[in-house]
């Protein structure tokens, strides 16, 4: 009994056909019957019907079947494992995130991880927050940069990546460009510029607005904080924006602080500490929080 004839008896049982099978498994269908049929012949009973029009497991082989998918995850298992000790990973890794601040450096990170496991895939997801922390609990990501404004699910752990105060920014002709600072209240009816929903910046913007009795009315919104302050200096709003951002905002602009309370940003790297991840995914989330600040909870 070999492991090619129990991958081949497993992809004939989930494509309920030979020719499907064979060419999922990219090798001509009459090796995939061969190899069946000498199967068969080493456990003395037929393990499909053929005939019908689709090839159906018989008893036996249904059997037989939750055996041979263990066997093939216990040796994809073992070469998982020996990769893991000798350093030459494989495998993908899927992280997921809302716009990732530049102050990260996340092309970086992923470069140098590259480096190191040139074998392993990675693809990056951008998503909103709630569909990111479903598809998070539901395996579908292994990782992802989110705004950290709540309660954490159960399971969920993060590392705070962005911790920044966040500041106001006006066009210097604009009425409000008189003042060194706004309150949080001053804001109620007000344009603003915004990062999208689901960033570190957007949920506290959100966040303590709603303590305030109010929701933001944000007119205009941008994926990365220089552009706000863009849009602010040809008089579009206030940019809200990450203290970071003030250094390099247009000479058009005047700046504000945000009092009343003060406000920060904060943006996690979130992960599932209770789920079981592949080696790949393991080493990809060691790298990223070498690579990235840790800042505290």
């Amino acid at each position: 009994m070999e492991l090619r004839q129990l991958e081949y008896l497993v992809a004939v049982a989930e494509e309920a056909g030979f020719t499907r099978a064979a060419a999922r498994l990219h090798v001509a269908q009459p090796g995939v019957s061969a190899q069946i049929r000498q199967l068969e012949r080493e456990l003395g009973e037929p393990l499909f019907d053929r005939t019908g029009r689709t090839v159906r497991l018989t008893e036996v082989g249904g059997a037989v079947l939750p055996y041979a998918r263990a066997a093939l995850a216990a040796a994809a298992g073992m070469r998982q494992v020996v990769d893991e000790f000798t350093g030459l990973l494989r495998g993908h890794v899927v992280m997921g995130g809302v716009t990732a601040p530049s102050v990260l450096r996340l092309a970086d990170m992923l470069a140098s991880f590259h480096e190191l496991h040139p074998s392993v895939e990675i693809s990056l997801v951008e998503t909103g927050p709630v569909a990111l922390m479903d598809d998070l609990q539901s395996g579908r990501l292994d990782l992802g940069l989110l705004g950290l404004g709540g309660p954490l699910p159960p399971g969920a752990e993060a590392q705070v990546v962005v911790d920044q105060a966040l500041v106001a920014a006006v066009r210097r002709d604009h009425e409000l460009a008189a003042k060194e600072s706004i309150t949080v209240a001053e804001l109620a009816g007000l344009p603003l510029i915004s990062l999208p929903m689901g960033t570190g910046l957007r949920t506290a913007l959100e966040n303590v607005c709603a303590q305030a009795g109010f929701a933001p009315h944000v007119s205009f919104e941008a994926s990365e904080p220089l552009v706000l302050g863009e849009l602010a200096a040809r008089g579009l709003g206030m940019a809200i924006l990450p203290e970071s951002a003030v250094a390099a905002a247009r000479a058009e602009l005047h700046v504000l602080a945000l009092t009343e309370p003060s406000t920060r940003a904060r943006m996690g790297l979130v992960w599932r500490s209770d789920a079981p991840k592949s080696p790949a995914a393991r080493a990809f989330l060691r790298h990223a929080r070498r690579h990235l600040p840790d800042l505290g909870r």
